[in-house]
Formats: structure tokens, sequence, C-alpha cells
């Protein structure tokens, strides 16, 4: 085992408005609220404002807009015992949160109060993200740590996220603990998923829809349509309280995913094909398909604030398009997974498009990403993802 080793060098001094933002209770300052830091690229500081007085204790990087990273308010030491504590803290919460499931998020950065820093939990296999150069830093002791904690028997870092090149780091993947298989096979809501942690969908998948897949379930009959399917989470978990599903998806791959995981679980009535679901839509609509269930689950439409316009426009033609394949008194499953997007507004386009639609609809659920997934109230970059679930009116 390690020693307890502090990890904190240096000093930064912050301007009133990052002070001040940090007082807010958001744990990001800027670049541009950063006085001075005679501090090494990555390195754990203390922070204090301009007249020396002590404001925290907080990840640095020299090269990314955030530059500060907010650990904690207090005046500790920021040694392994502090990290052990927080990994432990975070995994005694999903202890209370995570049902019939053996995937879930193990720590969610900002929200468990370890910016920048993801693990993923797949049965007996963990993922490992580190974001910052900070938390890349600390990258072996963090698997120590997560090793004496959780016995996993493989730790792999995908490392791969765009996001990294901002910190001024290379993107990979690779095992950092024992060994792990190209297959990894986890259960979710009692349905077996096949994993790839090295290769799938963000850490071999998404496992913020968890609780949406199953909250589905309540609503579905009859012949289901599900859209951007990938590797069949709301379709198969849906496939046994319904009539028939269809999952469509665009990528070759996951379509292949997602028949393998019909394999596993050996269900009969679910059908998977490629194609591009924009034009699928009007295809069924012009050749009179309905559905009772019809569920959208796309890639974020708007990846920044300049996009927003455009992710506008393809949120209501979708929208518009899955509302006019459903029967009287069908549902509709609705989802963005884009920050910039947000509930309020996503509520508007949705309305726009049933008014184009000629649909009466009214809202039965708001969701949001699995509780696994928890949002800091005042950080809002914590909170991406929204589910509605919307009827139909006969």
């Amino acid at each position: 085992m390690a020693t307890a080793r502090p990890v904190t060098e240096g000093t930064v001094v912050i301007t009133p408005r990052g002070l001040e933002r940090l007082r807010s209770g958001h744990l990001w300052v800027y670049r541009s609220d950063v006085r001075s830091a005679p501090a090494e690229p990555g390195a754990v500081v203390g922070l204090t404002d301009e007249r020396g007085n002590f404001c925290g204790r907080a990840f640095y990087s020299d090269k990314s807009q955030i530059s500060i990273r907010l650990l904690t308010r207090e005046d500790v030491p920021i040694d392994r015992a502090f990290f052990a504590a927080r990994f432990r803290r975070a995994a005694a919460y999903r202890d209370l949160v995570v049902e019939n499931s053996d995937a879930c998020r193990l720590v969610y950065s900002e929200a468990d109060l370890l910016p920048s820093v993801i693990v993923d939990r797949y049965g007996d296999y963990l993922v490992l993200q580190t974001l910052s150069q900070s938390s890349d830093r600390l990258k072996s002791l963090f698997v120590e740590i997560l090793v004496e904690l959780f016995s996993p028997k493989g730790v792999v870092e995908r490392n791969d996220p765009k996001v990294r090149m901002l910190e001024g780091l290379d993107q990979r993947v690779s095992v950092l603990h024992g060994e792990v298989p190209p297959e990894v096979l986890v259960k979710e809501n009692g349905v077996t998923f096949s994993c790839d942690l090295a290769k799938g969908q963000k850490t071999g998948s998404f496992l913020d829809q968890r609780e949406n897949h199953w909250a589905a379930r309540r609503y579905v009959s009859g012949d289901v349509l599900d859209c951007f399917s990938y590797q069949g989470g709301f379709a198969l978990t849906v496939a046994d309280k319904c009539a028939h599903v269809e999952g469509i998806d665009m990528a070759a791959a996951a379509v292949e995913a997602a028949r393998r995981n019909q394999q596993l679980n050996s269900i009969s009535n679910a059908h998977f094909r490629e194609g591009n679901t924009f034009d699928l839509l009007k295809e069924y609509d012009e050749a009179g398909r309905r559905f009772q269930m019809v569920i959208l689950d796309p890639p974020a439409f708007a990846k920044n604030r300049d996009s927003i316009p455009a992710a506008r426009r393809g949120y209501k033609e979708i929208n518009l398009r899955a509302l006019k394949l459903l029967k009287p008194g069908g549902f509709l499953v609705t989802c963005s997974c884009s920050y910039h997007i947000t509930e309020p507004l996503f509520l508007q386009i949705l309305a726009e498009a049933a008014n184009d639609a000629r649909k009466n609809i009214v809202v039965v659920e708001r969701r949001t990403q699995a509780q696994d997934h928890p949002i800091l109230l005042t950080m809002p970059e914590t909170h991406y993802l929204k589910c509605l679930i919307v009827k139909v009116l006969e």
C-alpha cells in the first residue's frame, strides 16, 4: 500500500469574479479569472484570493480554459486518504440507488466532488477516465485505490474523449490492472448485455439511460419502434411487454451488437435493421405504418451553443415524424443528451412538433439521467440528459 503522501503543489490566486463563482457553488474557475499561477501543470493547488486568504484546494490546468476544478473548500491535505474517502462515499451512494443491475456509474466527476474523474462498473471490471491534467497525473494512485476498494478483475482506461486534447493530453485506451476480455456480459434491469469496454460507445454502454429503459416498460404495448437503438437498450428492455419491437440504427456495428444481445436473451419478438432514422420515419409514414410507442434516443445534436439553431430544427423534425407514426393513445419516449438544449427548450420544441403534427399530447413523465449520474444543483453542466414520455390523446 502506498504511503499517505500529500499531493498539493503550489498556490493559485483567483480574481474576485472567480471567487464569487466558487461561492455560488460552481466548481470551475476559468483561465480569465486566474490572477497568478506559480504551479506545475496538473498540480493540486491551494487557492487564495488577492489578499492571500485561503479559498480551497483544486486541480490546476495550464492548457484548458477551465483552469481550476475545486476539490474542497476546506484546508485539509489532499492525499491518498482524501481520494479513498471520496471513492468510498461515491460507491456507498450507488449501493442505495442501483437495483437489478451490475453495471453503473460508480463516480460521476463533479457530482461526486471528484472533478474530471469518471469510474464505471461493468460487473467485475472497472473503466476509468481521467479527463484533466491533474487527474491524469494521479491515475496510478486512483487505480491503486480502486483495486483496494473493489477488487476488480481488470481496470481499463478509456481516455479517448476529445476533451482530453483541450488539456494537452493524448487519447488512449489501455488496461491498467488485471486482464479485460473483449466481451464483458452485464445485467441491466435483468437483461443481459454484451459490452466492449475498449471500443464500445462512451465506456462500453449508455449507462445513463438505464432507468429510462425500465420506465418505458410501464407504458409499452403493441408494436414499438426504437430509433437510434444502438445495442438495443430500450428495445430489449421492453420486448417482453409488447407484441413486437423494431430497432433502427445507422451503424452496422450497433445493429450487430443489438442482435448479439437479442440472442443472449433469447428474445424472439425483436427485429433490428440498419438505416437512417430520419429517412425511415418518413418512409414508414408514407407507407401508413403506425405504432403504439416510438422511442427516440438520438446522439447529441447540439455540441456547443453555436449549433443550437440547427439542433432545434433536427429535434423538431424527428419528433414531428415520430408523432405522425403514433396511434391514438400511443406513447412517445423522446430524449436529448445535448446539454445546450435545456428541458424548457426541449418541451417547447416538442410542443411545436405536436402542433405541426396536429396531435394533442400530454406529458406523463419528465425524466433525466439515471440516479448514478447525480446532478450537482449548482453546476448545470452535470444535468445533460432529458427524457420525456408523452401520450397522444385519443
